[in-house]
């Protein structure tokens, strides 16, 4: 059984920094898109960012780039969201997500999901 445990929230002030670990256990995971959603109270899930098991390769939402980084370890089976400069706009419930589907970028393609980590980000 996939399980996809998040880690890493917090509280911060603007202009810090944190990172997100997502542990990844069940299955291997090659092929495999592993992505970042965001909820903030009273919106939708929106997507952050995304990187291939495999190639490594990413996409990020306009809003985060520059700012945050998606990677992963595969010897750890965990994927990394480094969150720096961050904003007031950032605070939200962070997912971890994995989809069969390369390249999936809607919350529809993602099969898999965490229980998600508050980041609160004081002005």
């Amino acid at each position: 059984q996939v399980q996809l445990v998040e880690s890493g929230g917090g509280l911060v002030q603007a202009g810090d920094s944190l990172r997100l670990s997502c542990a990844a256990s069940g299955r291997t995971f090659s092929g495999y898109t592993m992505g970042w959603f965001r909820q903030a109270p009273g919106k939708e899930r929106e997507f952050v960012t995304r990187i291939n098991w495999s190639s490594g390769s990413t996409y990020y939402t306009d809003s985060v780039k520059g700012r945050f980084t998606i990677s992963r370890d595969k010897a750890k089976n965990t994927v990394y969201l480094q969150m720096n400069s961050l904003k007031s706009e950032d605070t939200a419930v962070y997912y971890c997500a994995a989809a069969r589907l390369s390249g999936a970028t809607t919350r529809s393609q993602y099969d898999y999901w965490g229980q998600g980590t508050q980041v609160t980000v004081s002005s």
